[in-house]
């Protein structure tokens, strides 16, 4: 037993250095940069914020207010969770086109995590862009995402609607309290799986779109509640009537597996899978062999 604990150990091991070894597809920073900061910041936090991002005054300079972080989270998030002050902040450069949408948070923005503001900001339809999320303080980083999606109405010019906002803030709320009793990865993933099946799917009925959650949340090995199961199942049933761009998440949905399958046929995806194969010939070989 104890040599099939070690060299299980080290396929996992293995298995996550060769996923890394898949190719990265990534395009140079370039265009325009946005500032958004909460409008209660002090003067000297907001000084020490524009350092941290390497803002200059040529940066375009937006706020956000306490309001406006009421107005979108006031009805899934308590209010003792927004609180009174807008403070998170965040700078948000615009990439090449197809380069995605890559988020980073400082260890200041505690209720949200990278993967969560990027689910949601794809969610209302934003693309392409480098955004770093930061705060002067612990603070739950309610006010950045509100922040960075008024950037991206100021920089292009159009108006994401109030209902598309409230379900972008409504997801980050929904992934945010799952990832309390399954960790941040699985619920991000999750719901991330379930949008994805949903824009590919178009359910009908809430029904259907119960059955894509349970469905989902049986491959990542979940056992979720029946309040959990009600609440994700009622947030996706809203979810597919919201004017989103569904026919963008399909698409990205679909070229993520077709990525994926170009990578398995190529030479370098071949020679992965036989470095796969080959070692677990041995593992099993020196496991019967003892």
């Amino acid at each position: 037993m104890k040599y099939l604990k070690k060299y299980m150990a080290a396929a996992l091991a293995l298995l996550m250095i060769l996923t890394m070894q898949a190719p990265v597809f990534a395009d140079a920073v370039e265009g325009d940069v946005i500032l958004c900061f909460g409008q209660d910041l002090t003067p000297e936090q907001r000084d020490a914020l524009m350092k941290r991002f390497n803002g200059s005054d040529e940066d375009q300079i937006i706020e956000v207010t306490n309001q406006e972080e009421h107005k979108y989270l006031g009805d899934f998030v308590p209010e003792s969770k927004i609180g009174r002050k807008a403070i998170s902040s965040a700078k948000v450069e615009y990439t090449a086109e197809g380069s995605g949408i890559q988020v980073e948070t400082s260890k200041r923005i505690r209720y949200i995590t990278h993967d969560m503001y990027r689910q949601a900001l794809e969610t209302a339809g934003i693309k392409d862009a480098k955004i770093t999320v930061d705060a002067p303080m612990n603070v739950s980083g309610t006010a950045a995402l509100t922040g960075i999606m008024k950037a991206y109405e100021t920089s292009t010019g159009k108006k994401i609607s109030d209902k598309v906002k409230k379900a972008a803030n409504e997801e980050m709320v929904v992934t945010s309290d799952l990832a309390q009793d399954v960790g941040a990865d699985k619920a991000t993933g999750l719901v991330k799986d379930i949008k994805e099946k949903i824009a590919t799917e178009a359910p009908k009925t809430r029904e259907e779109v119960q059955n894509i959650v349970i469905n989902i949340s049986n491959q990542y090995n979940l056992n979720l509640t029946a309040e959990q199961t009600d609440k994700l199942t009622n947030f996706f049933d809203r979810l597919r009537k919201t004017e989103i761009d569904w026919n963008g998440l399909a698409d990205k949905a679909k070229g993520a597996a077709d990525q994926a399958k170009e990578y398995i046929n190529s030479e370098e995806g071949q020679s992965l899978i036989q470095k796969i194969k080959a070692f677990f010939a041995d593992l099993f070989n020196s496991i019967f062999n003892k």
